[in-house]
C-alpha cells in the first residue's frame, strides 16, 4: 500500500473536562504518526459549539475537495453531524473507507435502530472495533467490513505516574459520578468494607446522598484529562458502572459486555492495576496481562485485598508499567492501523 495515499480530516474537539473529546484527539496524534495526512484545518478545542460546527464544517469540506481519487481514508465514529456529508463523498470518489469506532449507540442504548446504524457501518470497508467481544456483535449483526480489533485505547501522555501502596487501598473511580451511570457508588458504604476507600474524581457528585460520617467515599474534584493525571493518587481504578453492587446492570452496565472503557487507559497510565467486572470485555485483556483483578461482585473486593499478597500486588504494578508504555505512546492504534493498511 502506498504510505502517500492515506489521508484524515481533523476537526473541532470541544474542550471539556470529562474525557469525551481525548480519544479522538489521540486517535489523529497516531494517525499522523502512521503516515495519515490531514486534509482539513489543524485540529482546534473551540469552546462554543456553534462556532466549532462551523470550523468542522468548514475544515471536512475543504478536506474533502483535496481528498484524492481512490484513497485510503480514515474517520472516527460517532460523528453525527457530518458522518452522511463525508462518508458519500468518500464513496463518490471511490476510496476506501476505515472506521474507528468510539462507541456504538445501540450498545449505549441512545438509539433503539440498530438497523440504521448498521447501515452506517456498512459503509465502511474496514472498521477498528474495541476488542473481541464487539467483533463478533459485529458480525452476529450483519457487518460487511473487514473487522480488526483495537485491543485497548492509547492515551497519549508523558506520564510518570506510579501506584501507591496504602492500607487501606486507595481505590480511584474516575468518570461520570451522576446516579444515571454510577449509582452503585451511593451504596459502596453497605459493604462496611475495612481494607479500601473510594477515591472519586468526576463530575455529577451528590455529596448529599453520599453523607455518612465514616463514608469510604472521597470525592477529589473534577479536572481535565491532562490535569487528572496529575491529581489521581491510589493503589487500584476501579471499572463499573450501573447500579447494583452485585453486577454491571443498565444500558451503560451492558456496554461493559463489548466496549473498552477509556478510563481503563488513564488507570494504566496512572500505574494503577484495575478492579473490573468479571463478566466486562475489557475483563480479558485485564486477565491476559496479569494487570489486575476481576470480580464477579463487588461485595468480593474487601476480601480480595485483604487476600493479596504484596509480592503479587508488585507483579501487578510491575505489568501495568509495561502496559503503560505503549498505552503513551500509541501502540495499540498503531498495531490495528498497520493490520488494516496491511489488508488494504
Amino acid at each position: 500500500m502506498n504510505s502517500d495515499n492515506l489521508y484524515f480530516i481533523s476537526r473541532n474537539y470541544k474542550f471539556s473536562k470529562n474525557a469525551a473529546s481525548k480519544p479522538k484527539m489521540d486517535c489523529e496524534t497516531v494517525l499522523e504518526k502512521n503516515g495519515f495526512k490531514n486534509l482539513g484545518f489543524k485540529q482546534s478545542n473551540h469552546p462554543s459549539s456553534a462556532i466549532g460546527a462551523v470550523i468542522s464544517f468548514f475544515g471536512i469540506t475543504k478536506g474533502l475537495f483535496l481528498l484524492p481519487r481512490k484513497s485510503v481514508f480514515c474517520m472516527q465514529y460517532p460523528l453525527s453531524k457530518f458522518f452522511g456529508y463525508m462518508t458519500n463523498i468518500v464513496s463518490l470518489k471511490k476510496c476506501i473507507l476505515i472506521i474507528i469506532i468510539h462507541d456504538v449507540k445501540f450498545l449505549m442504548g441512545k438509539s433503539t435502530d440498530l438497523k440504521d446504524e448498521m447501515a452506517k457501518f456498512n459503509k465502511a470497508d474496514f472498521i477498528i472495533v474495541h476488542n473481541e467481544s464487539m467483533k463478533k456483535w459485529f458480525q452476529e449483526n450483519g457487518c460487511t467490513a473487514q473487522l480488526v480489533s483495537l485491543e485497548l485505547f492509547d492515551y497519549i501522555h508523558a506520564s510518570n505516574k506510579h501506584a501507591t501502596l496504602n492500607t487501606p487501598y486507595a481505590v480511584v473511580f474516575a468518570g461520570g459520578l451522576g446516579k444515571e451511570k454510577s449509582e452503585f457508588l451511593y451504596s459502596m458504604d453497605s459493604l462496611n468494607p475495612s481494607n479500601y476507600k473510594l477515591k472519586l474524581y468526576g463530575n455529577g457528585f451528590n455529596a448529599a446522598d453520599a453523607e455518612r460520617d465514616n463514608s469510604i467515599l472521597d470525592y477529589q474534584g473534577v479536572f481535565s484529562p491532562d490535569e487528572v493525571i496529575d491529581e489521581i493518587q491510589g493503589s487500584f481504578g476501579l471499572i463499573w458502572n450501573g447500579n447494583a453492587l452485585n453486577q454491571c446492570s443498565g444500558d451503560f452496565g451492558k456496554y461493559l459486555l463489548y466496549n473498552n472503557p477509556h478510563k481503563t487507559s488513564l488507570y494504566l497510565l496512572c500505574g494503577l492495576p484495575v478492579i473490573v467486572w468479571k463478566k466486562a470485555a475489557i475483563a480479558k485483556f485485564i486477565e491476559k496481562e496479569q494487570i489486575g483483578i476481576t470480580l464477579n461482585s463487588l461485595d468480593e473486593l474487601d476480601a480480595a485485598l485483604a487476600n493479596l499478597d504484596p509480592k503479587d500486588y508488585a507483579t501487578m504494578v510491575s505489568n501495568v508499567e509495561k502496559v503503560k508504555t505503549k498505552v503513551a505512546s500509541g501502540h495499540y492504534l498503531s498495531q490495528a492501523i498497520t493490520k488494516v493498511v496491511e489488508l488494504v
